[in-house]
């Protein structure tokens, strides 16, 4: 399959009217470690249909797994 981050495609109606919602804190998770870091949700929305995907940078995903 394909992901809309990488193909600018959406995976359920096939559309390429994508956004990315900028940055900002509705897609932040509050992390615990590092002290109150936050690690940022990068959301993508087909404005076709309304489908949307999140997703987290790999450089992050620790910060994640030592928190929840």
């Amino acid at each position: 399959g394909f992901f809309m981050k990488n193909e600018k495609r959406c995976p359920k109606c096939n559309s390429t009217d994508i956004i990315k919602v900028p940055d900002n804190l509705c897609n932040k998770i509050q992390a615990k470690w590092p002290m109150l870091s936050m690690v940022v949700l990068h959301r993508y929305v087909c404005c076709n249909c309304g489908f949307s995907e999140e997703w987290v940078d790999t450089d992050e995903l620790q910060i994640l797994k030592e928190t929840i």
